[in-house]
């Protein structure tokens, strides 16, 4: 049996694979390599939630203490995070961006932005709008 046309292929499928594309070409759009894909994800949750512990910030990414603990070590070493002590909890650190940190994640997500405007800007004004009410709904269903 052939496989359908995309048109023809369930919404779900149709979905995931639009969100997976999209998703490759906005992590394309990178200033600077030298931050691997798994060290960005790291700065970007503690950009968004702020100082955590190195199992908070593991927890948070999915991944296992030792590999955060490898992430958190190589963002040290670029001077973009730091480890401090625990302010209640002296077996415990906390890991924060540095100024550096906050800047280049800044950056990296201007880049990002800047060519999602572009094909945003190719788009009619009902098609900004569909995709504005496609975009709320899309995190209700992440659950952000």
């Amino acid at each position: 049996m052939p496989e359908p046309v995309p048109e023809e292929r369930p919404l779900a499928s149709r979905l995931r694979l639009a969100v997976v594309r999209l998703n490759r070409r906005l992590r394309a759009q990178r200033t600077d390599s030298a931050v691997s894909l798994t060290q960005l994800a790291a700065m970007s949750t503690l950009w968004k939630c702020g100082p955590l512990t190195p199992g908070e910030l593991a927890a948070k990414e999915g991944v296992q203490p030792p590999s955060m603990t490898r992430v958190i070590a190589a963002l040290e070493e670029a001077g973009l995070a730091t480890r401090g002590p625990h302010p209640t909890d002296g077996r415990q650190a906390i890991v924060a961006l540095t100024d550096a940190g906050r800047a280049f994640h800044d950056a990296q997500v201007s880049a990002r932005e800047l060519w999602l405007d572009k094909r945003l800007a190719e788009l009619d004004a009902e098609e900004r709008e569909l995709l504005d009410r496609a975009a709320a709904i899309i995190d209700r269903m992440a659950g952000q």
